[in-house]
């Protein structure tokens, strides 16, 4: 039988600098790790400085495998022709300006041997420029697939099972510039696990023109990756949604359709408390309900308010006029008790997929009711939250962060319109938690779970509730676009007691690292800190 190596590296090489190229091919050859092969193509480069550069990397090494094509083909093609070639069982995909750490293929086998099933294999990255500076630290997420729909943030180092890849039929025709993002929608469509070395492996050389020097170079890309994303959606059965580009090129959002036969239970728990926002006297939870009627069109809603008895009949009689046959009146008895109001709202409720509201929310977004629910069509989502913002603009909620010990609101005070880290707060993602203050769920999926615990009446409920959702294989999806203002705590005096904090530690444990929000990239913590600070 044919001698297969564990890796094959294929590389499409069109005109780089004759001494990046150079520095490429020593990081290949400086790798600890020895069972490999490496596919140069060359893509009619023209240039003799490069050719030469590959010629004597093939006569030094017998690993080494240079083709020359005759005529120009672009990214796909040439990158096509390296897969023909190569006979290893893993893809490993490097470009031809880029470079490898030593250790980057010892690392990729090391989690191959921890994960056999393993279908597809990431690692961090930075940048490095033309005088060999390094920046731009991008310590990824775990696994997160509605991340990947918005951006391909597996970028570099990816190395891919080649059998995968050979069933999906390689790089596809038309996607030059974005060829890797639907690659890797495709392959990990089909489930292989997807495993994440955390660990900077590859650095990303920074050139006039490429994407790691200016997000808006290579316009076709983004093109190219909106019809990725797009395929992808109708490959998974959402036929309807549409795809767009972000204020940055190369990260995407999509406008969902939900069924129009969903019956959605919004339970607001409430006390009708009135006060000024904006200078202007409200009823908090009349207005909540205003908003969220004046910001969807989906038929099939009901309104629940579970009210405190001192709510004033003037308030109750404001929701009647407002929601007419859509009202359901839940009174509560007793002391105050988010998690038990919201748990006998959801009792009170008809609705297929349930909505927890807090009463001091205004819905800014269109669509909001509609935009927060689709994405539980598909059954491997267990929630979804929403952007919520301050009065003053600035964010309050971009997911939940488990992480160092502390349980926190990720961008707390950050100004709304900063792309985040590695423009996290441009896309849907994963997250580790969702506030209760706004989210949505399946009716199968709250009675999995058994709802809300009442032993957290008022703080980390949320928390519990996360995490318990999480134990199910289920995703916790934050929608970037999906935008409320939170008057947060003009209802309630917000209080944690030490006991609370005991009692979610107790069940889940104290947090060390955030799966998706990792706290190991300093630039990103600095970030952060010096926006709330500014902000």
């Amino acid at each position: 039988m044919k001698y297969r190596p564990r890796f094959s590296i294929v590389t499409p090489v069109y005109k780089p600098e004759p001494g990046d190229l150079q520095q490429t091919v020593d990081s290949v050859r400086n790798q600890r790790f020895e069972d490999w092969e490496w596919i140069l193509v060359d893509d009619a480069s023209r240039d003799v400085a490069v050719s030469k550069v590959l010629r004597d990397a093939s006569a030094a090494d017998p690993r080494i495998i240079v083709v020359e094509r005759e005529t120009n083909g672009h990214i796909v093609a040439a990158s096509n022709d390296g897969l023909r070639r190569a006979n290893g069982e893993w893809i490993v995909l490097l470009d031809h300006d880029d470079l490898l750490l030593p250790e980057s293929l010892q690392q990729i086998d090391a989690a191959i041997r921890e994960n056999p099933d393993a279908g597809y294999i990431y690692t961090d990255e930075d940048k490095i420029d033309s005088d060999g500076n390094l920046s731009d630290e991008f310590r990824k997420p775990e696994w997160s697939p509605e991340r990947l729909r918005h951006q391909m943030y597996l970028g570099h180092l990816s190395a891919l099972r080649a059998d995968l890849v050979e069933k999906v039929g390689g790089f596809r025709a038309g996607f030059d510039g974005s060829q890797d993002h639907d690659l890797a929608l495709r392959v990990t469509e089909l489930g292989d696990p997807v495993i994440h070395v955390p660990q900077v492996l590859y650095h990303w050389r920074i050139v006039p023109g490429s994407t790691a020097g200016d997000t808006n170079a290579k316009d076709y890309a983004t093109d190219a990756g909106i019809r990725a994303v797009q395929e992808h959606l109708r490959r998974v059965g959402r036929v309807n949604d549409v795809v767009s580009v972000t204020r940055v090129a190369h990260t995407y959002r999509t406008t969902r359709n939900l069924d129009p036969g969903t019956l959605i239970s919004v339970v607001i728990p409430t006390c009708g408390t009135v006060g000024l926002v904006w200078g202007e006297k409200r009823c908090f939870v009349v207005e909540a309900v205003r908003s969220l009627l004046a910001h969807t069109h989906h038929e099939l809603l009901e309104i629940v308010i579970v009210y405190d008895l001192t709510t004033s009949q003037v308030v109750l009689d404001q929701l009647h006029a407002i929601c007419g046959a859509r009202l359901v009146l839940v009174p509560f008895h007793g002391v105050f008790n988010f998690s038990e109001k919201c748990n006998k709202g959801f009792l009170a409720a008809s609705g297929d997929v349930l909505v927890f509201f807090n009463d001091d929310m205004e819905a800014r977004s269109a669509d909001f009711i509609e935009q927060l629910c689709a994405p539980l069509e598909e059954l491997d989502v267990g929630m979804t939250g929403a952007r919520l913002t301050y009065s003053d603009g600035t964010i309050q909620h971009a997911g939940l962060v488990f992480q160092e010990a502390h349980f926190a609101h990720a961008y707390l005070g950050v100004p709304n319109e900063h792309f985040g880290y590695f423009g996290e707060l441009l896309v849907d993602r994963e997250v580790a938690g969702l506030t209760a203050a706004c989210v949505a769920i399946r009716r199968d999926v709250f009675e999995q779970v058994g709802g809300f615990w009442a032993g957290l009446p008022g703080n980390f409920n949320d928390v519990d509730f996360s995490y318990k959702i999480r134990r199910t294989g289920r995703r916790l999806v934050w929608l970037s676009e999906v935008w409320a203002t939170h008057f947060e705590s003009r209802s309630r005096v917000t209080t944690v007691t030490k006991a609370e904090v005991e009692a979610v530690t107790t069940r889940w444990g104290t947090p060390e690292a955030d799966p998706f929000m990792p706290t190991e990239a300093d630039y990103r913590l600095k970030l952060i800190k010096s926006l709330a600070a500014n902000g």
